[in-house]
């Protein structure tokens, strides 16, 4: 059994610093200013041989029933109580705060096992705070630096003591090639859910997930990091992310705010397929067509969501989204798109559906042979025009080079004289003719090699 850690403190203290120094890379935003992270977040880590499934979580505040901060603790407390070790992190440079004896004693009530780490103990100036943190009754201090890597070996006994009072995990011997060949077919499917602010990220996901996983209000920019959550549908593995909102960057004027904005640009761009949440009452404005085409350009697989389906005007927005779809994403004609309430949890089915039916189209790989008739078709239906030099192109033949996305190579005797229009007819007919709608499609024009050039 892997042994699943909870890092708790308040705000401020250095959680998501040593979130990243366990999982081994910056994956949790770290900013000077309190509060940055609001998410539970949980990811695979390894400390020396020592496997670990490590949780993120906000920094504890007391906060009105109905509040943000509130509604963060909720989720702080969940992860307490999924964990089977607490990591309690106090600031040693600053000391006790009324915040780490209130929360000490909700940890202490919880019976979970902790590890309190006086974090930030860089020099010796932290000493008087060192002896203070006997008082939360929470055991011995490690002195700690989760920026520095120091006391990574003591916490590393500590946590093998746990990891001992783990049940045994059942191995099953019994596995052939065929069976680590299947698993490999059925790797996670990348699925991140992106957007402008306030549309319905979270709740979307929450919806699909059917659990209050991640932080919604009224406000917009409640999620500020990119986080996953492992999950299956239909018997499909995904890997499903939720992601701070878009907005124009020539309005990010914000620190945090531009963090926040690339680690969801990283986390659609690692995507297989991307969910585009639009606004049913201002859909495909000029930003949602920006991170479109970011995504499209990027090579991911795009389903567009139409999101607050119940509570808008229909007829209106379907004739606006058809008309902005043709005219401005031709790079990828045919983009599914399905209308939804996420709120209501009204046509989640189709939009899963769509994502599948994209992801296959994405994986797709066409046979030679049957490529090679459709281009010879193709190229009789309408022959390429005259190069610059006033000679007919000649196209030998077309391969596919890979899929995610599919791309193929043509071969021609003069690859710098086939005009654009020409390749893009020929995408056009890709898709209409293999079924590959809603999908980036690469085409590149390589040169015939002469195969009397060495003699």
């Amino acid at each position: 059994m892997v042994l699943r850690i909870a890092i708790i403190g308040r705000p401020n203290v250095g959680k998501s610093t040593l979130f990243n120094r366990l999982v081994g890379r910056k994956t949790a935003i770290v900013h000077d200013k309190p509060g940055v992270t609001r998410d539970r977040r949980e990811a695979p880590a390894k400390l020396y041989d020592l496997p670990l499934s490590v949780i993120d979580t906000a920094g504890y505040e007391f906060a009105k029933a109905e509040s943000l901060e509130n509604k963060m603790w909720l989720q702080t407390r969940r992860a307490l109580e999924e964990a089977d070790v607490c990591l309690f992190l106090i600031d040693a440079r600053s000391g006790l705060h009324p915040f780490d004896e209130h929360l000490a004693g909700l940890v202490r009530a919880s019976g979970k096992p902790v590890i309190l780490l006086a974090n930030k103990c860089e020099g010796k100036a932290q000493e008087d705070s060192i002896h203070e943190a006997y008082k939360l009754g929470l055991g011995t201090p490690v002195i700690f630096s989760a920026e520095h890597g120091i006391g990574l070996a003591d916490l590393y006994e500590l946590l093998c003591q746990e990891a001992k009072k783990l049940p045994a995990e059942e191995k099953n011997e019994e596995s052939s090639d065929d069976e680590a060949k299947d698993d490999e077919a059925k790797r996670p499917i990348q699925l991140a859910v992106i957007g402008r602010p306030n549309v319905g990220k979270s709740t979307l996901v929450n919806a699909l997930l059917n659990d209050e996983r991640m932080l919604t209000g009224p406000e917009a920019g409640v999620t500020r990091d990119a986080i996953t959550s492992s999950w299956t549908y239909g018997g499909r593995k995904i890997n499903l992310v939720d992601t701070a909102g878009l907005r124009r960057r020539s309005r990010v004027a914000d620190d945090l705010e531009k963090m926040s904005a690339a680690s969801t640009r990283h986390a659609a761009f690692m995507a297989q397929v991307v969910i585009l949440v639009l606004d049913a009452n201002a859909v495909l404005d000029k930003q949602d067509l920006t991170i479109a085409r970011e995504v499209l350009d990027e090579g991911r697989a795009l389903v567009i969501a139409v999101n607050k389906w119940d509570i808008a005007d229909r007829r209106e927005a379907l004739q606006k989204l058809n008309d902005k779809l043709q005219t401005s994403l031709a790079q990828a004609e045919g983009v599914p798109t399905v209308t939804i309430s996420a709120l209501k949890r009204e046509n989640l089915d189709k939009l899963m559906r769509a994502v599948f039916k994209v992801y296959d189209r994405w994986n797709m790989r066409i046979p030679t042979a049957p490529l090679n008739q459709w281009f010879a078709d193709m190229i009789d239906k309408y022959p390429p025009p005259l190069g610059k030099n006033k000679r007919r192109i000649k196209l030998r033949y077309i391969t596919q080079a890979k899929t995610r996305p599919p791309a193929f190579y043509i071969f021609s005797s003069n690859p710098e004289g086939l005009p654009d229009s020409y390749l893009h007819y020929l995408t056009k007919q890709l898709r209409e003719s293999f079924d590959m709608r809603g999908i980036p499609i690469r085409i590149t024009v390589r040169k015939t090699g002469n195969p009397y050039a060495e003699k």
